[in-house]
């Protein structure tokens, strides 16, 4: 009779612990606040730079936010507004900065392994171009 007792409390607790536990969202590292949608622009010793940050991308691994950096038509930097705390594509986000800085363009490859990473990031970078370009 006392294992049965047993058996039913430790049943009912293991129950209670599944029924409470709630899963934690993937999350996300803001690195400053999500700029307006507005490029800024400054004019320094090496001419005019225009900075304009992307869309906000959300996919379950994380939201990623671009800013983009152009020295008139160049790219010179991509910074990141959002970017996922854990999780592959924390470690693809340093490749696709590179490989947007080779290709001066949006037109590059997804990581491996960081699939809905790479695509928030590429379509980030691609809003950030748009507004530049408009």
């Amino acid at each position: 009779m006392k294992k049965t007792i047993l058996v039913v409390a430790l049943s009912i607790a293991g129950f209670i612990a599944v029924w409470r536990f709630e899963p934690t969202a993937m999350g996300t590292t803001t690195t400053t606040p999500p700029a307006a949608a507005a490029p800024s622009t400054s004019v320094g010793s090496t001419g005019t730079t225009v900075t304009v940050p992307g869309s906000t991308q959300s996919s379950e691994f994380g939201t990623v936010q671009v800013q983009v950096t152009f020295s008139g038509s160049q790219i010179t930097d991509v910074q990141l507004l959002q970017q996922p705390d854990s999780g592959r594509g924390v470690s693809a986000l340093p490749q696709l900065r590179e490989e947007t800085l080779q290709a001066q363009s949006a037109k590059i490859d997804t990581v491996s392994g960081a699939t809905q990473t790479s695509e928030s990031y590429i379509q980030s970078l691609q809003a950030a171009l748009d507004t530049k370009g408009s």
